[in-house]
């Protein structure tokens, strides 16, 4: 059958091929035209950070599979490798320059599954289902701070004005540090603490405090331009500092977790009187315009929201 005969049966393929590079639309249009069309492999640059978020996405579902069958430690394990995998794709997009918006999209759908629907299960199998209504409303409203976090991170306004010293904060707690603070009470049983029922409701309200804190506007450390310029007199001990820290997760890793997580929500108030006495320094009105969303219908795609 011939095109035209094909474009009068309604017979067009509506489709568009795999375009990683997020191609504008002419584009592809141009590509149905049997001139030009030809077979045009995908670099494996752009393959190779998916492929990280894929085994990411597989390390937190196994993480559910864990938690199901009742094995928690590992379920944990699980969920700290899909962190350290989720750390590590957009950095070898980066380093190969294979970053993409498919790869980006890709990644936020993952973070969802890994950082929201995840730790929501695990706790809800772990104690909340003791609680089996208010229990269960607790895991979703976790699970659905994380995507409101994710889909504000995607449509976030980028400020061109923007000061350079913002760049030292989230706005609210960032997806991954919200996992790991939600899973406190599973490190807690790993250290030795004895679980009781009557321990639940004590959960439910972290678990809520947590999901506030994710969807919320309260300035975070993001540790962005930390080390970007580090005093010769210091490079020696934070060697040492780092070597530690790492030696002290392996021998003792819910210990270090519980640590780190403990710090994180002690930071948390010490970061919003640093951001406010930042402001003031510089003498900026951004506090309104700080985590700012564009929840209208008129956002315009531009190549600097393409991420």
């Amino acid at each position: 059958m011939a095109m035209d005969e094909k474009e009068e049966n309604g017979l067009t393929n509506p489709f568009q091929s795999f375009d990683p590079e997020g191609k504008a639309a002419d584009e592809h249009e141009e590509a149905d035209n049997p001139k030009q069309r030809g077979i045009k492999g995908v670099p494996f640059r752009v393959i190779a950070p998916n492929l990280v978020t894929l085994m990411a996405l597989c390390a937190g579902l196994t993480g559910v599979r864990m938690a199901i069958e009742g094995r928690f430690e590992l379920a944990l394990y699980a969920i700290l490798a899909a962190a350290l995998l989720d750390g590590l794709d957009g950095r070898i997009a980066r380093l190969l320059k294979g970053s993409s918006r498919f790869g980006a999209e890709l990644d936020s759908l993952t973070d969802f599954v890994n950082f929201g629907v995840a730790p929501a299960l695990m706790l809800h199998v772990w104690i909340l289902k003791e609680i089996p209504s208010f229990g269960w409303i607790a895991s979703l409203l976790f699970a659905m701070s994380m995507v409101l976090r994710l889909a504000r991170f995607n449509v976030a306004l980028d400020d061109k004005n923007k000061p350079a010293w913002q760049k030292d904060f989230f706005v609210g707690v960032p997806a991954p540090a919200g996992a790991m603070l939600v899973l406190l009470p599973l490190y807690l049983e790993q250290v030795g603490l004895p679980k009781y029922s009557e321990m639940a409701p004590l959960v439910l309200a972290y678990t809520l405090f947590v999901a506030m804190l994710v969807v919320s506007s309260i300035p975070t450390y993001s540790g962005k331009t930390i080390g970007v310029r580090i005093p010769r007199d210091r490079v020696l001990p934070l060697f040492v500092g780092v070597i530690a820290c790492v030696a002290l997760f392996f021998s003792y890793p819910w210990v270090t977790l519980t640590l780190i997580s403990l710090g994180y929500l002690i930071s948390i108030p010490l970061a919003r009187r640093a951001w406010h006495r930042a402001n003031r320094a510089m003498g900026d009105s951004a506090e309104a315009e700080f985590g700012d969303v564009n929840f209208g219908e008129d956002f315009e795609e531009t190549d600097s929201n393409k991420k």
